[in-house]
């Protein structure tokens, strides 16, 4: 077997999020990616609004690429009744962005702590209360609502859902076909329980996405765009890969960088890069 075909094999499960060359506009992103034999992109709403939901699906479809994933929806722990409707409309709109896409997984970040608030719990009651109000409309366009916990440090402005154990406490309310789980690796290496409940999601058939990013230090300030390239940090990304597969977990490898220097440079050179670093750090 040649190595360009063991290697076009290998990058069949790789998607490369969006933004991780948001340098790229979706026909560059789309060429490129269909060039190397990756398999999949992960796409964003601001983007795909921008050039049109039913275009963007179009094109991916005339490169052979998967849309794995779109980002996102979620941010529904505000306590207000008017500010919750907001939220639950715009998740609702988001809904319909992925099924014209064509992608059955609609990633969710819970949101933080509203000003004032101090009560985790409550915040994370309340994203359950959104997910119910939200799972018959994912149902009827056959998206699947994916809650990503977030690490710690994101808890008060981002996430207030911070471990797979909470994500998945919040997602076993509902059927696993409805809502599952997105597992990030930047966000969960550091948690040793990681690996025993990757097995209990896969047994639960919770697991919706894997993305990978590796932790670099020191950290850049608001922390936000500190994600590494596949690497470049202190991330078992093959170990982590390995515990998804174990549990059972046969989709997309979606990898998912905010990183400012990655997006200073030349798009389709990152795009390479990306490619040859999750074969030489993935499988």
């Amino acid at each position: 077997m040649s190595r360009t075909h063991t290697t076009r094999e290998g990058l069949a499960r790789l998607s490369v999020n969006q933004e991780t060359v948001r340098q790229l506009s979706l026909p560059e992103l789309a060429r490129g990616a269909a060039e190397l034999g990756i398999g999949g992109v992960g796409l964003w709403r601001e983007p795909v609004r921008a050039h049109g939901p039913a275009a963007a699906a179009r094109l991916m479809r005339r490169h052979g690429l998967a849309v794995t994933s779109l980002c996102r929806g979620g941010f529904f722990t505000a306590r207000e009744p008017a500010a919750r409707r907001a939220a639950l409309d715009d998740n609702r709109a988001a809904l319909d962005e992925a099924a014209e896409l064509g992608t059955g997984v609609l990633v969710l970040v819970s949101g933080g702590l509203p000003e004032g608030e101090r009560d985790l719990a409550a915040a994370r009651e309340r994203a359950a209360e959104a997910l119910a109000e939200l799972v018959p409309a994912a149902r009827e366009r056959g998206v699947r609502l994916a809650l990503e916990p977030l690490h710690p440090m994101y808890a008060a402005d981002r996430c207030v859902v911070s471990t797979l154990g909470q994500a998945l406490d919040l997602a076993g309310r509902f059927p696993a076909e409805e809502v599952g789980i997105v597992a990030d690796a930047y966000h969960l290496w550091w948690d040793e329980r990681v690996p025993r409940q990757l097995a209990q999601a896969g047994a639960q058939h919770r697991i919706a996405l894997l993305q990978l990013a590796d932790w670099v230090t020191p950290l850049p300030a608001g922390v936000l765009l500190g994600r590494g390239q596949l690497g470049d940090g202190a991330v078992d990304l093959r170990a982590f890969r390995g515990w998804a597969d174990a549990a059972g977990y046969r989709g997309p490898v979606e990898v998912e960088i905010f990183n400012p220097a990655l997006w200073e440079r030349d798009g389709a050179q990152v795009l390479r890069e990306t490619a040859a670093r999750y074969l030489r750090h993935v499988l």
